[in-house]
This record gives C-alpha cells, structure tokens and sequence, in this order.
C-alpha cells in the first residue's frame, strides 16, 4: 500500500472510531410509544436508552394542564427506567426527560401519546 493510501486508510478509520466515541445516548424506545393512542391509560411509563444514562427530570403534561413531576428519579444510570404514570384520563400527553450520559453530556427529549381516540 502507498504512503498516501496508508495515511488516507488511517485518517478514515480515525475518524469512524473517533464518531463513535462521541455517539450521545439517545431514546432507543419507549412506552407508550412515540405518537401512539392508547384506549387506556398506561399504567407506567417506560423510557430505555441506547445506554445507561441517568435521568435527572422527568415530568408529563396533558395539554391545558399543569406540568406534573414524575418519579422517584434514579440515582445510578440505567438503561431502563420505568416510573408508575399518575392517574391518567383521555387527552394528549406530553412526556419531558432530561438525562446525563456517561461522558457528561446533558440530553432532553420529549414523547408524545394519546389517551382515547383518536379523533
């Protein structure tokens, strides 16, 4: 191999591993899903991560209403975290997360879903 093809192979691979050394966490999955409409209310609220993260707000809000705080928090990282849902009735619904990775970076997100129809 050439000098040049040897820099320029290295120089790649350089930079893939250095693209997923700084891949963040994010939200892998989550239930309720993303936009779903459920006909009952969720009993828990699922959120699992592409690693564990530790999560440092949590909070859901029906649209019109008052931001309620979920929990307890987790004090260690995890992957998965499931907390119980309060006493949900039909509406949409707003879940907001806010969780630190393992390499420090603060990520937030959001997850939306439905209680009863759709309509």
């Amino acid at each position: 191999m050439s000098s040049a093809k040897s820099r320029w192979a290295i120089s790649l691979a350089f930079i893939l591993c250095t693209s997923v050394a700084f891949a963040h966490v994010h939200l892998k999955k989550s239930t309720p899903a993303e936009g779903a409409v459920l006909q009952s209310a969720p009993s828990q609220i699922v959120l699992t991560f592409s690693e564990p993260a530790l999560v440092t707000a949590l909070s859901i809000q029906q649209a019109g209403k008052a931001k309620q705080s979920l929990g307890p928090l987790p004090t260690e990282a995890s992957q998965t975290l499931t907390v119980a849902s309060p006493g949900l009735t039909a509406g949409s619904y707003v879940v907001t997360w806010r969780a630190v990775s393992p390499d420090k970076h603060v990520m937030s997100g959001t997850l939306h879903f439905r209680v009863g129809s759709a309509g």
